[in-house]
């Protein structure tokens, strides 16, 4: 049965994340209420439970939906109308992102200034404007290479304008956007579109998507931060305190979800159902497979979502300010640098969005490249954000000394790198921070900068400054990480393909000789029968 296969798969990749919570919370530095340890067991088996409905309703009706909807568009005929729903069906799934959410209350509870659902809204449209020129690029072939350069390029040269509270945070806001709702319905519609319009129809083109997408909401965050400070006359207000709590009751949490859950999914069946009517029309027996494969995709992300937020949130925040307690030594806080790569890691290896995209690798690679190789390549290039990010807010650096860097030697690769594999790279570091990281290490790393703050007084960073950014660095090092498996792919992917032709080579000369050798046989026998 596909669901028991995709949980003990889910319980295998979550074990080493809990195997870092038991041994920082049991033995490190046990929590004061025993109650909480019940929280966590609630919480984790939640996760992984809820994850593994998650995945198995989303094959059955989210990327089918996602893939028919833009394998449809081409009777649209008109670009500018496929490019318009491209933008609106971008739009709804990124509002309805559950890690977009999260993000949101994140920043609302540190900065009071910052409106919810503006913000939400600010983020959404600034994916689906991006969605949409992917399409358009899809259509008119524009080099993908090319793209990714000119728009970080722009990028790092408008962030001079940028409030500073506003730079990690923006960066956060991109990694967040794309998470477990929108990146399988966009990935399925930008292949769908690269199977029908494309002039090229091969996988070159399918990855990518989500990559240029990333670049919206970091863009629209810009904006927003710029206008918040001119409205309040060139001077931000100062941040207020992180503290996420921990939530007593799990009943309450669930009940308070049904209705978010139920917005996150309800956008993309309202969009399908007219496509379905005028352009799809699947069988009736197709569509009522597809409306009830939504039933596992609600009930999983409802209890993957409530969990996350009964059992995850407090201890993530816990396990960042623990390590900074006054009462251990100096030493002991550069501890947190191991505990980060394993915890980014192991968290990798449990968000569904980087599941799904190592499942479409390995479909379209006909299983050249495994889906579990893709998410341990993630696995790794997360761990080093993290740990990047633990070093940032110890040290209370400037992001842009970090980020910098790490796009310039991305954007370098792509020289050597295929243009599939750089499309793959951009979107694994789109879809890498869903909602377990969000709902983890953002809090784990607020934890760490609010103990920070409150260590060196006046003169540390604020929170909001100095504790988002973690999403940014889950963002940038999976570029590295996917195109270093690209080059390294490909190079042997080469040599195969040289020792096959020498191979065919050899046999045909081989072949020569043996024909050689039978003409000078049949010569010598025709010579013995005529001397005879």
């Amino acid at each position: 049965m596909k669901l028991i296969r995709v949980l003990r798969e889910t319980l295998v990749t979550s074990l080493p994340l809990a195997a870092v919570i038991l041994i920082v919370c049991g033995f490190i530095s046990p929590m004061p209420d025993p109650f909480d340890y019940v929280k966590l067991i609630i919480g984790y088996a939640g996760v992984v439970i809820g994850q593994s409905l998650f995945l198995v309703g989303l094959d059955i009706s989210i990327l089918p939906v996602g893939k028919a909807m833009g394998e449809s568009m081409v009777k649209l005929k008109k670009v500018a109308f496929i490019i318009l729903f491209g933008v609106l069906f971008g739009f709804l799934a990124t509002i309805a992102e559950p890690a977009l959410a999260v993000l949101v209350r994140q920043t609302h509870m540190i900065m009071d200034e910052v409106n919810e659902t503006l913000f939400l809204w600010i983020m959404g449209a600034g994916i689906g404007v991006f969605v949409g020129f992917s399409l358009y690029r899809l259509m008119k072939d524009i080099n993908i290479k090319l793209v990714f350069f000119l728009m970080y390029a722009a990028l790092f040269l408008s962030v001079v304008f940028v409030p500073e509270q506003f730079i990690a945070l923006a960066f956060d806001g991109s990694g967040a956007t794309t998470g477990d709702i929108s990146v399988p319905f966009i990935l399925a519609l930008g292949f769908g579109v690269a199977a029908t319009m494309s002039k090229h129809k091969n996988n070159d083109d399918t990855f990518g998507i989500i990559g240029i997408a990333s670049v919206g909401p970091i863009l629209a965050v810009f904006i927003y931060g710029i206008a918040l400070k001119a409205a309040h006359g060139g001077v931000l207000p100062p941040a207020g305190e992180y503290n996420p709590g921990a939530a007593e009751n799990f009943g309450e949490i669930l009940l308070g979800n049904l209705g978010g859950v139920a917005l996150a999914l309800f956008p993309v069946i309202v969009a399908f159902l007219p496509f379905q009517l005028l352009l799809i029309k699947l069988s009736r027996r197709d569509l009522m497979r597809i409306l009830l494969g939504t039933i596992p995709v609600y009930i999983g992300l409802l209890v993957f979502l409530s969990s996350i937020d009964f059992g995850f949130a407090f201890a993530g925040e816990y396990i960042g300010r623990v390590f900074l307690d006054p009462g251990r030594s100096e030493w002991f806080k550069w501890l947190l640098l191991v505990v980060g790569f394993i915890l980014g890691g192991a968290i990798t290896l449990s968000e569904p969005a980087v599941t799904v995209l190592g499942g479409q690798l390995e479909e379209l690679t006909s299983g050249h490249i495994r889906g579990m190789t893709i998410r341990v390549t993630l696995a790794i290039g997360i761990g080093l954000a993290s740990v990047l990010a633990v070093l940032k807010i110890i040290t209370q650096s400037h992001i842009l000394v970090f980020l910098l860097p790490l796009y310039a030697v991305a954007l370098v690769m792509m020289k050597f790198t295929s243009k599939m594999f750089v499309g793959l790279a951009f979107d694994s570091g789109g879809v890498s921070g869903g909602a377990l990281t969000s709902a983890f290490l953002t809090p784990f790393t607020l934890g760490i900068a609010q103990a920070v703050a409150a260590a060196e007084g006046p003169a540390a960073q604020s929170v909001l400054t100095n504790g988002f950014g973690i999403i940014a660095f889950v963002s940038v090092t999976p570029l590295i990480a996917v195109q270093t498996l690209g080059i390294i792919y490909e190079t042997r992917y080469k040599k195969a393909r040289v020792r096959a032709e020498e191979d065919e080579l050899l046999g045909l000369e081989e072949l020569a000789g043996l024909a050689d050798s039978g003409e000078a046989a049949a010569t010598s026998i025709e010579g013995a029968v005529r001397d005879e």
